[in-house]
């Protein structure tokens, strides 16, 4: 254990990244609180900071592989668990092809450097097509719109919170999710600095969210019509002589084209269709363009729609439109210390969409990913291609994608499954073999991904708390050994004498001298050409390990093209950041085009060909008959939730249930629903019971059921999470609706029938 005192570190459960002290007294966990010298979260937490403990000590975290038998799950050793998968692996990609096996990336890998490091070597000793992740459930639309408009795919515009006067909120709820696409902690206290020199906020959404009581003008908007009122916002700044692109002028193409794609959506025109009046909509453009200091934010609402791609694109358009990209209290681009972005470029590595297409519904692939929504379908659809074998790495899509019973009985057929899970949940509990990997407090940390969502430019490493002892495994080495056995397979047994020395040297000293590496080479970097010791030649074996165009293959070309590391001897690298235990404050955001640019012409792209032509779909959907009958659905989210992962922390299930039916008092009279009743919630033959919520703070029209529950399965053994059990949103939510643009699931706006349950009633079975 690490000696008694007080240890800092970062809190990995969501994007925030809030910097915490951990107090350990007699080698345990005494406190949890918030680091007052973290220049990013300045002492704020939220309450999943303390569920740390939770995780850290719960009993039924697996800390040994298991093995699934006749009478139950059985302790097994490593080497037979490692061996067993790589067999069983191998044997089904000889047989029936590469694309035979499938594998599944859960969101908490991106809050996991040496995960995100040993994952690339894994797929490519896997050699699938048939990736999936949480990412066609999410943000695929915004990583989509920076990919065609600004030439590299997480190049995300982030709102300055910190700077501007003016906040416009549409589809996002950061009081609950302390920011998403926007890593923004203590978002309270930064809406009431924005508040005391005089801006202002505003929301938009089908529900009065936890964010939006905070609002000083707050609309309601029908779900699924997001891309409606954008598109009739810049039609009035065309109509009213708004549009001044500001700093990107000169950098912007096609204005016209998107000029003439806007004429048929006036305010009035789709008043009707948002639920929001020609003057609130002409006044929401008139804000935004008239504000100097403005930002609009949009995020998981209008992402995960049937129009997602385009209203996410037209938020991007509207930042631009009135000046608001590239300049302070508007939308900027991030300078992390660990800059993907540039390396991606560097290698010709931006992002790439519609490469190929999935096998069954010929939905499209982007940067290699398959939209999670067709994974049953691939597993279940006999043929060339037939997934057989399935790996999942942190991820329970059962709960967390569309029709999870469906993907139940596709992930029970499968002749093969594993899991690197410490937990037996949902998804795992189908695996043959689970390899439980170590717990956050057990590993060092330092955020790759979401230090390019911030809203300040912050580096900060923590050191593991705990040690984890001789008989766990890291994730990364978990996976690095899969990797090196399934590759000797493939080699007949035996490999190259530089690619075994690679595979030992990656083993031997880990990722975290490919993050001094990376740190050196940034634009804050101290060099490579001082201080490397024994770290730095074994890194460059390791690279041997990566696919040929892999964005870290660019270390070396990015080294040389970064002087200013003899400027700045006492730049930022790993023994920096250990000197510094609560992180270094590298500035606030900054204007960076053309520099950030990564268009083929060096332009920023306002209508895109696959935009335009989707619009089309926009336009006949704009004069189609109201839809009638049914109520639309919602997800949401809560402060002490955070997708499926964390409902076995008492600290977080304990009090009042969260998984309830949100609906409105003229629905819930017109139904004959009472508050704490039960309502059963139907899509097809697709049901789910909930007890009832009634509030005036759902639109009319509109219900609610949160993301991440359903815990009510046999076959767990997470005992807290199914004594809280709640109801799957996504029992009911069909996985044949998807954006045709992105692929992206529609998990907003499908239409359900809600009526009093009746005891008799059943519910579907386990």
């Amino acid at each position: 254990f690490m000696q008694n005192g007080t240890h800092y570190r970062t809190c990995h459960l969501c994007e925030a990244m809030c910097g915490i002290a951990v107090e350990v007294k007699g080698g345990s966990i005494a406190s949890i609180r918030g680091d007052d010298k973290d220049p990013l979260s300045r002492g704020h937490i939220c309450p999943k900071a303390v569920a740390l403990q939770d995780l850290h000590e719960d009993p039924e975290r697996l800390r040994k592989p298991v093995r699934k038998t006749p009478t139950g799950w059985q302790e097994i050793e490593w080497d037979e668990a490692f061996r067993t998968v790589a067999e069983k692996l191998h044997s089904t990609r000889s047989t029936h092809g590469r694309n035979s096996i499938g594998v599944y990336l859960g969101n908490p890998n991106v809050h996991n450097h040496g995960s995100l490091i040993a994952t690339m070597p894994f797929l490519r000793a896997v050699g699938t097509q048939n990736r999936f992740s949480a990412t066609s459930n999410d943000q695929l639309p915004h990583m989509l719109a920076s990919l065609e408009m600004f030439g590299h795919q997480v190049l995300f515009p982030i709102p300055d919170i910190d700077n501007t006067d003016l906040f416009i909120c549409i589809g996002g709820n950061p009081m609950a999710s302390n920011g998403s696409l926007m890593t923004v902690p203590d978002f309270r206290g930064r809406l009431k600095a924005l508040k005391q020199r005089g801006g202002k906020m505003i929301v938009v959404d089908p529900r009065r969210t936890e964010t939006a009581k905070l609002a000083e003008e707050f609309h309601f908007v029908r779900p699924g019509t997001d891309a409606f009122l954008l598109m009739a916002m810049v039609n009035t700044l065309f109509t009213d002589e708004l549009v001044h692109p500001g700093p990107a002028k000169d950098l912007i193409k096609d204005l016209d084209l998107l000029r003439l794609a806007s004429l048929p959506f006036t305010p009035e025109a789709v008043a009707k269709r948002t639920g929001i009046s020609a003057e609130t909509t002409r006044d929401l453009a008139h804000q935004l363009a008239n504000t100097p200091k403005a930002a609009l934010y949009t995020r998981m609402g209008t992402s995960t729609q049937t129009f997602g791609s385009i209203a996410t694109w037209l938020a991007y358009c509207l930042n631009i439109l009135t000046g608001k990209l590239d300049t302070v209290g508007g939308v900027m681009f991030t300078q992390p210390a660990i800059d993907l972005i540039a390396l991606g470029a560097m290698s010709g590595q931006q992002g790439h969409f519609g490469k190929r297409h999935s096998r069954v519904k010929g939905l499209p692939e982007f940067a290699g990913e398959y939209p999670s929504s067709t994974m049953a379908d691939e597993i279940l659809t006999p043929g060339e291609g037939q997934v057989r074998a399935f790996v999942t790495v942190a991820g329970n899509p059962v709960l967390s994608s569309p029709n999870g019973r469906r993907l139940d009985e596709a992930l029970s057929g499968l002749d093969f499954m594993v899991s690197v899970d410490y937990y037996i949940n949902e998804t795992t509990r189908h695996a043959d073999i689970i390899l439980p990997p170590t717990a956050a407090l057990e590993r060092s940390h330092y955020d790759i991904i979401f230090n390019m969502l911030a809203v300040r430019n912050v580096s900060k490493y923590s050191e593991a708390l705990f040690d984890a002892g001789p008989d766990s495994r890291h994730d990364w080495q978990i996976l690095l050994e899969l990797a090196h056995r399934l590759e000797k397979l493939r080699k007949g047994g035996t490999l190259p004498i530089r690619s075994e020395l690679g595979w030992r040297a990656f083993r031997q000293v880990g990722p975290d001298p490919i993050i001094d590496l990376l740190l050196r080479t940034g634009p804050y970097g101290a060099g490579t050409g001082r201080g490397r010791g024994m770290v730095e030649p074994a890194t460059g074996v390791i690279m041997s390990l990566l696919p040929k165009h892999h964005p870290l293959r660019g270390l070396a070309k990015l080294s040389s093209l970064n002087p200013q590391w003899q400027e700045l001897p006492k730049g930022l690298s790993l023994k920096r950041l250990k000197e510094h235990p609560s992180g270094i404050d590298l500035g606030a955001l900054r204007p960076a085009l053309p520099n950030r640019l990564f268009t083929r012409d060096g332009k920023i792209h306002l209508a895109p060909r696959r935009y335009l032509e989707d619009v089309e779909r926009l336009h006949r959907q704009l004069s189609a008959p109201e839809p009638s009958g049914g109520l639309l659905l919602i997800g949401r989210r809560h402060v002490r939730s955070n997708n499926s992962w964390m409902h076995n922390c008492r600290r977080l299930v304990k009090g009042k249930d969260r998984c309830t039916l949100l609906i409105h008092t003229h629905d819930a009279n017109r139904l004959g629903l009472q508050a704490g009743s039960k309502a059963q919630i139907s899509v097809a033959d697709r049901q789910v019971i909930l007890s009832v919520e009634i509030t005036e703070d759902m639109m009319p029209g509109v219900v609610s059921i949160p993301h991440g529950w359903g815990h009510d399965r046999d076959g767990t053994r997470q005992s807290t999470a199914s004594a809280h059990a709640g109801a799957s949103i996504n029992d009911l939510l069909s996985d044949q609706d998807t954006d045709p643009v992105a692929g992206t699931s529609v998990l907003n706006g499908q239409p359900v029938t809600v009526k009093v349950w009746q005891p008799e009633q059943q519910r579907i079975p386990a």
